[in-house]
């Protein structure tokens, strides 16, 4: 209703102050008023004493009303009471006085009682279409608010006190495998999803909080999915509720699972190359001397000297399996750019707890190289750690990585402020006798570079280290346009 009386009346009203603010329009409407009061006047006259027509002056007071300020109100009504005074017989000064206030007083009052109708009404029809306007502006946010939530492909839910759905979007609804015209509302939470149920008994407790938390649920067939969920409790006239955004992350689970599958199977196969290629050394060494006990060999241990040379031959054949660092089944194009902010986020806050810091700079942020993205993951980590751990006794703590484009290749220097390398002949063998850890990491690293096509050294440097990791550029990526 009041937006109907808002919608309806405010055209009027602004058609109404336009004829009523220009100044020919307030000279013509005040040319009307005194007219008037020159005919009621001439007609009274013209009745005589008999008839007094002095009632008649309320209807240019209320004309003027509606454009005249107060004071120029009261003029008028001045004019309006001595005009009708100006036709009494009565010729005692009195009567006169008293006509005439009552006649300034009538007028004065129906002239303002007039105006602040019109001013009131104005006020109501302003309240009413500023309403209007807020109620326009409140549906036009809810509906995008709607449209928003409906076509989320998060499942968004909220939950009253009790852990009843209250309301869910389309997404909550596939997410839980409801039935085509079924939804969750109406229905408990803690079936479905048991962590927001305790989240709410809890909340009750100790408060209002918000947080993020990766739980299990359950679909409506009994099918079970891994959840990253973001929720927060909030007060409402009926009690504490709760709202959650939800998406199911079981795929993203399963790739990393499988691709850390391929990693350790690829480290395993790297570290099994490495076992091998020694004992490959340690076969050789002692078939020298098998070929040494051979040439003196004495008639009584013939047949251990045989059974050492058979135990030789059979040692040499599984070491023979060497495993070079395998190709991976496919090879993708990996934006440096991208996989070196990824980098970033995961090394700086452990250079910052030792007061260092991570320079990036690449002459082409869209360099592109042929790798294994997990594979070359692990390299740059590799190397970054060596680069943290190089440099913690150091009054300077600084890795910066360098990307440059020559030919047909992208070098990757990480350069660190640390003590350097004293001997790199031996970096890349495997179980290095000085090595912190396994002694296996560069040698991984390089044959994971060199099994995506490239290769991976350490060059001189002054204070500090540096190592390069050569690279493949891989084919522009096709625009669509």
């Amino acid at each position: 209703m009041l937006k109907d009386m808002g919608t309806a009346a405010a055209p009027a009203r602004f058609q109404l102050r336009k004829a009523l603010t220009g100044p020919l329009n307030r000279r013509l409407l005040l040319s009307v008023c005194l007219i008037a009061m020159g005919v009621i006047a001439l007609a009274d006259w013209r009745v005589g004493p008999e008839l007094s027509l002095g009632g008649l002056y309320i209807f240019p007071m209320l004309l003027a009303a509606t454009f005249l300020p107060p004071r120029a109100i009261v003029v008028m009504a001045v004019i309006c009471a001595v005009l009708r005074v100006g036709f009494d017989d009565s010729h005692m000064v009195a009567q006169y006085t008293i006509r005439f206030i009552t006649a300034v007083l009538t007028y004065v009052l129906s002239g303002l009682f007039a105006a602040a109708v019109i001013r009131n009404r104005e006020m109501a029809i302003d309240h009413v279409t500023e309403l209007t306007h807020e109620q326009r502006l409140r549906n036009e946010v809810q509906e995008r608010l709607e449209v928003f939530v409906d076509s989320s492909p998060a499942a968004i839910v909220t939950l009253d006190h009790y852990g009843t759905v209250i309301a869910s979007n389309r997404s909550a609804n596939v997410m839980f495998g409801m039935e085509p015209g079924q939804t969750l509302e109406g229905r408990a939470i803690r079936p479905y999803m048991p962590v927001l149920s305790e989240v709410l008994r809890f909340g009750n407790r100790t408060g209002f909080f918000r947080t993020a938390a990766q739980a299990p649920g359950r679909k409506e067939n009994g099918e079970i999915f891994l959840a990253d969920l973001w929720f927060s409790t909030y007060s409402s006239r009926h009690g504490l509720q709760l709202a959650a955004i939800l998406v199911d992350s079981s795929e993203e689970m399963r790739d990393r699972e499988q691709q850390n599958v391929r990693n350790l199977s690829t480290s395993s196969r790297l570290v099994a190359a490495a076992v091998l290629h020694e004992i490959r050394n340690i076969c050789s060494a002692i078939s020298v001397v098998y070929s040494n006990l051979k040439e003196r060999q004495e008639p009584c241990r013939i047949d251990e000297i045989q059974g050492l040379g058979t135990l030789i031959t059979g040692l040499g054949r599984v070491a023979s399996l060497e495993l070079q660092g395998a190709e991976p089944e496919s090879l993708e194009a990996v934006p440096l750019r991208q996989i070196l902010d990824e980098l970033r986020i995961i090394i700086e806050p452990n250079w910052h707890e030792i007061q260092g810091s991570v320079h990036l700079s690449l002459d082409d942020p869209a360099i592109r190289v042929l790798a294994d993205r997990y594979g070359l993951m692990q390299v740059f980590l590799n190397l970054s750690q060596n680069a943290h751990r190089a440099v913690q006794t150091r009054p300077r703590r600084e890795l910066s990585i360098g990307v440059a484009g020559m030919g047909g290749c992208a070098r990757v220097t990480f350069s660190d402020t640390g003590c350097g390398v004293p001997d790199s002949q031996h970096l890349f063998q495997p179980f290095q006798k000085n090595a912190k850890v396994t002694g296996l990491g560069l040698f991984i690293s390089r044959a994971l570079v060199r099994s995506f096509g490239g290769d991976m050294w350490c060059e001189p440097a002054s204070g500090g280290s540096s190592f390069v990791v050569e690279l493949a550029l891989a084919a522009p990526a096709k625009s669509n346009a």
